[in-house]
């Protein structure tokens, strides 16, 4: 992890040499954590401190395969997920922003088993057993004691709608700081995995930091305090911490290279199952294109960095229109 940070830390420097030349930024890459049984749990994703009226639309689809038990803990978890999100920012009075976010999750087979098969067996990277299951059949299951959680279905269903406000505390020519609070009410059902059933709530502060005219930094550190999951049986999560740092280059006038390291403590409470109890890591590597009118696109990879409560990747695409 420490190789990791350095790693970003240098990049920044290496590409702050490439510009002279002031110029806007728009935040870090709009990804949150997709890994099924933690997706629900008012996930965050890093953003910038700086207030904005803005409406965004973010396509993801990830590839999640965890297959393990324990002495009293059963999770399956063979399948791929789409999200569709909607979020709209609006500034009210100049004094805070507003912010509603509402997404679509298709919960379904998936289609890429046979390809990650084969970049595991070309690089020599493990493949965690999916050679075990048949390729592209959907599995979302939790057991605790013998006792069904959750159990999951193939299909499209509305995921749990957050609402936030941001607050700003300080600004100078060169960083600025907030702090902001959400609320995520539920939607859909628990029991099939699309929604704890519950309200969560969760804290951040936010801080911007220019580095040079042509490149900005975004800290983000928060806690997150989910309520219980409402399946089959009723399941306590622990509050959690998480936090990240991304780092936006302007390239040229109308493209821009984002990379950031997100982390977030456990969720679920001792399983005894690795690619559940760690805390999870995942680095993302997009680029953000400015087209005329006030649009941006977006598009990233997420990988994880320690098998531990993330899916295997998340592919993003994201346009953003300020409004």
């Amino acid at each position: 992890m420490i190789r990791v940070c350095k790693s970003l830390v240098s990049a920044a420097l290496f590409l702050t040499c490439l510009s002279s030349v002031a110029f806007s930024f728009d935040g870090p890459l709009q990804i949150n954590n997709l890994y099924p049984i933690f997706l629900h749990a008012d996930q965050p994703y890093l953003e910038k401190a700086e207030m904005e009226n803005s409406m965004s639309f973010s396509l993801s689809h990830s590839s999640t395969y965890t297959i393990e038990t324990s002495g009293e803990w059963i999770i399956n978890l063979d399948m791929e997920i789409t999200e569709l999100s909607f979020r709209y920012k609006r500034i009210i009075k100049n004094l805070i922003e507003f912010d509603l976010d509402v997404s679509v999750l298709v919960f379904s087979d998936g289609f890429l088993d046979s390809y990650l098969e084969d970049y595991h067996d070309t690089f020599g990277f493990p493949d965690y057993g999916r050679k075990n299951r048949p390729h592209n059949d959907f599995l979302y299951e939790v057991r605790r004691d013998g006792k069904l959680i959750i159990e999951g279905e193939r299909g499209t269903r509305l995921g749990d709608i957050r609402l936030a406000a941001k607050k700003p505390l300080m600004s100078a020519s060169d960083y600025k700081l907030s702090v902001k609070g959400d609320i995520e009410a539920p939607v859909s059902s628990a029991k099939k995995g699309y929604s704890n059933g519950s309200m969560d709530s969760g804290i951040s502060l936010l801080f911007d930091k220019r580095i040079s005219d042509s490149t900005m930094t975004y800290w983000n550190l928060g806690a997150v305090f989910p309520g219980d999951v409402k399946g089959h049986e009723d399941l306590n999560l622990n509050n959690y911490v998480n936090g990240g740092i991304a780092v936006e280059t302007v390239l040229k006038k109308n493209l821009d290279l984002i990379v950031q390291l997100h982390g977030q403590s456990e969720i679920y409470p001792g399983t005894g199952i690795s690619a559940v109890d760690g805390s999870a890591f995942f680095i993302a590597f997009g680029g953000r294109y400015y087209s005329a009118g006030g649009g941006n696109y977006e598009l990233s990879l997420t990988e994880d960095l320690n098998t531990s409560g993330s899916p295997d990747f998340i592919v993003n695409l994201t346009y953003k229109h300020l409004l």
